[in-house]
């Protein structure tokens, strides 16, 4: 529970300074709990981290064929802590990401406004732990997940507990879940 408390707090810090002077930005992340590798003058160490497009097969996620493609992304992140053979530990995530999800039978499609702010805790098996601020886009397998199978924009203040295996389980202090299938189908 702390280890949730700390990231919140961490992700809160990361949405609030947005674009503050790296003395401040460091001084945030250290109050949240983080290490924050700051360089020194007018860089926040901050960097882009792009979304790729993605296409997945009918029945993974929805019962069609779907294909995701950012049409704004406008990501950042933020490399807090690093493990000790320099892999990132912990990673702060911030930016607009509006990803343009296609049903590829119909060539349906909806925009998900996906800007939310998340830290993201990478374990060491390969595991993840995020805590999350706002709405990212979620896809889930079918039993690999608390939620059925599909592709769902989750809103709000939330975690989400990826096991080493892919296994999903969102917990949600305050939020909403939107299916992107049935948006699309």
């Amino acid at each position: 529970m702390r280890r949730t408390a700390v990231a919140l707090a961490a992700v809160a810090a990361t949405t609030l300074m947005g674009a503050a002077p790296a003395s401040a930005a460091g001084q945030a992340a250290r109050s949240a709990g983080a290490e924050a590798g700051v360089g020194s003058g007018l860089d926040t160490g901050w960097e882009p981290s792009p979304s790729a497009p993605w296409d997945v097969a009918a029945g993974l996620r929805c019962d069609f064929p779907v294909h995701g493609e950012p049409v704004v992304d406008e990501v950042v992140r933020r490399v807090l802590e690093t493990h000790p053979d320099g892999r990132p530990k912990l990673v702060a995530y911030k930016g607009d990401l509006i990803v343009r999800v296609t049903n590829k039978e119909t060539g349906d499609s909806y925009d998900a406004d996906v800007s939310g702010t998340a830290v993201v805790d990478h374990r060491t098996d390969g595991s993840q732990f995020w805590s999350v601020l706002g709405p990212v886009l979620v896809g889930v397998g079918e039993g690999a997940g608390n939620l059925g199978r599909g592709l769902y924009v989750v809103d709000g203040v939330y975690t989400i507990d990826i096991s080493s295996s892919g296994y999903k389980e969102v917990t949600m202090a305050h939020g909403s879940t939107t299916d992107i299938c049935e948006q699309i189908d």
